[in-house]
């Protein structure tokens, strides 16, 4: 069954510390497009991800985000002490350059010294992100699964959807054949009758000349070729329809198979008739064409 390039998963969760929240959508596009929206401190995550996704995914713009937040507690905060040590060779210089000329500086408070930046640190800092990038791999296979779901019922949808089109057009060619059928035997009789009128007009001409260009005028009007290609195609679109796997790009191409014959059988049809079952077979084609845009 075929697949849409339409799909949504969403999760939450949480390692330690560590919660997240998972969004993983995607929409048509002419190739595979990934884009990963994640922590870079997570080493290897990207990576893996991708790889995942590009195995199973073969079209669509894919957007993969992960909000990640750490629960700080106190016992995680603790102090810099290469910063604390420097801060205070610095105040002793500044002491010493300050008692040299004369100057008297206010006692300093311990207070003011960790209020400087970067002299308190938290535990996550220190935090191995291994055991949390693991976690995060095994956690994903999840919300691949609800969002590979999501697209074969989307494409299950597709396939109904473009089953009826498909029946309509078969229906419209049906129709077409049995005007082309009718007509044929009203153009026969109308030959007939302008060859009769221009040789009884026509003053040293060939008859088999004339005659010829006739039926090839009767040739070039013809739309049997049309018309069996289009019944070739509704059969091969069918076929498709049916596959497991990417068929997309194959059926685009079809829906341009599709266009063309009918363009070709409107240019020939000479008939209102035809030309209006011609119309309405471009329009079904036309709409068709357009839900193919979502196959994966």
């Amino acid at each position: 069954m075929i697949k849409s390039m339409t799909g949504f998963a969403s999760g939450k969760g949480a390692f330690g510390p560590h919660s997240w929240n998972w969004e993983l959508r995607s929409v048509n596009g002419k190739g595979l497009d990934l884009r990963l929206r994640l922590p870079d401190w997570l080493t290897g995550l990207e990576a893996a991800l991708r790889g995942e996704l590009s195995k199973q995914v073969s079209r669509g713009n894919v957007t993969l985000s992960l909000r990640l937040s750490r629960e700080e507690a106190a016992s995680d905060i603790q102090l810099n002490t290469s910063a604390m040590e420097a801060a205070l060779d610095a105040l002793a210089q500044a002491e010493a350059l300050a008692g040299a000329r004369g100057i008297q500086l206010a006692p300093s408070k311990a207070s003011d010294l960790l209020a400087l930046k970067g002299m308190m640190e938290t535990g996550s800092d220190a935090d191995d992100p291994a055991p949390l990038v693991e976690h995060l791999k095994s956690e994903f296979g999840g919300l691949l699964s609800a969002f590979l779901e999501m697209r074969s019922a989307e494409g299950a949808a597709l396939a109904g959807i473009l089953g009826g089109q498909l029946d309509q057009i078969a229906k419209l060619t049906d129709q077409a054949a049995k005007l082309a059928e009718r007509r044929r035997e009203e153009m026969e009789q109308s030959l007939r009758d302008n060859l009769a009128r221009v040789l009884d007009n026509a003053q040293g001409a060939d008859p088999e000349r004339v005659a010829q260009e006739l039926a090839l005028i009767a040739v070039k009007a013809d739309i049997t070729e049309e018309i069996d290609r289009l019944v070739a195609h509704v059969t091969a679109a069918r076929t498709l329809l049916k596959q497991y796997g990417p068929v997309g790009r194959k059926l685009d191409f079809l829906m341009q198979e599709f266009n063309r014959e009918a363009n070709t059988l409107c240019s020939k049809s000479q008939n209102a008739e035809l030309t209006a079952v011609g119309l309405e077979l471009k329009a079904v084609i036309d709409q068709m064409r357009e839900q193919v845009q979502n196959v994966e």
